[in-house]
């Protein structure tokens, strides 16, 4: 990986701190307080900070709130002003460019179609196609092939939604029935544009999709279309879209055709980015001489504003203030106490320490992946890191979850050195990836920390609010957290970072468990690929040849452009099978040949 590191930053690091250290001091009470603790997340979780989504007014208000606790305590902000900025893309919704049209119909927008969220802002004229389900499947146990018969090269595509077996939640059809999956299927075989209706039993309400920003475009323009749209096209071929559907249901057989009528379209989808940032500070440790080695304690502040469809929300149909009180204001509360105990001893500190608050973490690990990607120091001086989520929920099992000990050889021992004495148990686990800020450390052979009370009902509803909060377990959690880290800060010698998995559980896969054995770039920092953050020893892709940076760019000689495409891939292969994958390695091109 290469990471854009100016090499003359260190020495700006230590003027930064020189004319710093003339700025007031303001360190109320040194020790991790319960009042303090519930200060903070009483700030960051009320109604006026409206869920702290990433890139609005309250998201900056919670920002400036961290930034400004620090600098009371005499970090200094690096980066500019402390606040390290990256653009995200929070919407996508229809442009008034979106047009749908026969010779005698001009569907109206929002009404009778809308494009999907992964469609191409491009535009068609063809002739329409109806391929049923759009299934392609060749199974032992189940063969369907949609497009036999049929040339959709360059042609709209109409296609139900669903599958024949949608009561089925077991149903063998359920791997090929997303729209974005048929999608792709289609444009693999050649389509020009995709149409989907959903028939009677798919959806009696015929609601039109909405859009989602957080999905990749699949290269041609895609169309949801109402049935009484469907119907009003196919009458010159005297079909409708609920007998087609109740005839495919009924014989389990293709029954496509090519229709006699041609079809204009031009898709619009206009993504609306915004600018949020990471709080980056640093604690310089006052040592008589400079110190060129860094912890950082870590610890995302963003939420899920009011939810909603399209969002993470556990209660999509519904909007209200995700409060975020526990995900994750109790873990910036412990962060904001660290950095004022540590502040007012940190004479005797041996290494520096970043006190660092991520940005849009819950929108895929964006602010923690910008910041490795852009680290204000030399990461090959960063020596731990240590990630604070969700802490404010201990409950009557009294188990603390830490992950990440295996990823240095010294980190079971750590932790099992201050155990003793506190209300809980420890719950370790060795792998270094997981659904948090730590695992962008990790992907650059960081050794890492991963400290968290674990999930609970209220996650990601509007009912995760301070009045659930276990202040007495949070203040015991964030003393814990403050032994280890200083024992982390001061050891005579750094870690040993050693890679720890990801073990299969933590892996995204399709689910018949086909995976190449690697973790994914799920934040999407590269255009027109895919990197290969880790790779797994002795999983296909390790045995293949893959190395961690690889950008996969095909699959059998089909495009890989995002972990989308990746995945669409993956859910086309059978265990066993022998692939080529097209891999970019620095300005070169590989091409490996890994058995599943």
């Amino acid at each position: 990986m290469k990471h854009r590191y100016n090499t003359k930053s260190f020495g700006a690091l230590i003027l930064l701190v020189i004319i710093g250290s003339c700025s007031p001091v303001n360190i109320d009470n040194p020790e991790i307080s319960i009042e303090e603790l519930n200060q903070h997340i009483a700030f960051l979780a009320s109604d006026s900070l409206k869920g702290r989504f990433p890139g609005t007014a309250e998201d900056s208000i919670a920002a400036d709130y961290i930034l400004n606790s620090f600098m009371d305590f005499g970090l200094q902000p690096l980066d500019s002003n402390g606040l390290q900025y990256f653009d995200v893309i929070t919407s996508a919704i229809p442009g008034k460019n979106n047009v749908f049209q026969t010779d005698d119909i001009t569907a109206e927008l929002n009404k009778d179609f809308s494009p999907f969220s992964f469609s191409e802002n491009d535009s068609l004229t063809a002739d329409l196609v109806f391929a049923g389900y759009g299934f392609r499947i060749d199974r032992e146990d189940l063969k369907w092939d949609d497009y036999v018969n049929l040339d959709i090269t360059g042609k709209w595509v109409l296609l139900l939604r669903g599958d024949p077996e949608i009561e089925n939640p077991d149903s063998p059809f359920i791997t090929y029935s997303g729209d974005r999956d048929k999608a792709m299927q289609a444009r693999d075989l050649g389509a020009g544009g995709v149409l989907f209706v959903s028939g009677v039993a798919y959806d009696p309400n015929d609601q039109l999709v909405e859009t989602d920003s957080r999905q990749h475009s699949v290269g041609i323009p895609v169309f949801h279309i109402t049935r009484e749209l469907a119907d009003q096209i196919l009458r010159s071929d005297e079909e409708t879209i609920e007998g087609l559907e109740e005839e495919l249901n009924q014989k389990r057989q293709p029954a496509g055709f090519e229709s006699v009528i041609s079809l204009n379209g031009r898709s619009e989808i206009i993504q609306e980015t915004v600018k949020t940032r990471n709080v980056v500070t640093l604690l310089q440790t006052g040592a008589p001489f400079p110190v060129n080695e860094y912890i950082v304690i870590g610890a995302h502040y963003d939420h899920l504003g009011s939810g909603g469809p399209g969002s993470t929300s556990r209660v999509q149909d519904s909007y209200g203030i995700h409060y975020g009180a526990d995900d994750n204001a109790s873990g910036i509360a412990t962060l904001i106490e660290l950095a004022e105990k540590y502040a007012s001893i940190r004479d005797s500190l041996k290494r520096n320490i970043l006190f660092v608050a991520f940005g849009a973490e819950e929108m895929g690990l964006l602010g923690s992946k910008h910041f490795t990607e852009n680290p204000p120091v030399d990461p090959g001086h960063i020596k731990a890191m240590i990630n604070i989520d969700m802490v404010g929920r201990l409950t009557s099992d009294r188990n603390l979850q830490i992950g990440g000990i295996g990823t240095s050889a010294e980190g079971r021992d750590i932790l099992e050195k201050y155990s003793g004495g506190f209300p809980f148990q420890l719950a370790m686990s060795e792998e270094g990836y997981g659904p948090s800020d730590h695992a962008s450390f990790y992907g650059i052979d960081i050794p890492v920390f991963f400290f968290s009370t674990g999930a609970h009902m209220d996650y990601h509803t509007p009912k995760d609010i301070i009045e659930n909060i276990n202040f007495n377990g949070l203040k015991s959690v964030s003393d814990y957290i403050s032994l280890v880290a200083w024992d982390i800060a001061n050891r005579e010698i750094n870690l040993t970072f050693r890679e720890a998995g990801p073990k299969q559980g933590t892996q995204m896969r399709r689910r018949t468990g086909v995976t190449l054995g690697i973790m994914p770039d799920f934040a999407g920092n590269i255009k027109d690929g895919l990197r290969a953050d880790f790779v797994i020893e002795g999983r296909p892709a390790h045995k293949g040849g893959m190395l961690k940076g690889d950008i996969i760019v095909s699959i059998n000689g089909q495009p890989v452009k995002n972990i989308d495409d990746y995945m669409y891939r993956l859910s086309r292969l059978k265990f066993g099978d022998i692939i080529n994958v097209e891999v970019r390695r620095g300005d070169k091109t590989e091409v490996l040949i890994i058995q599943l």
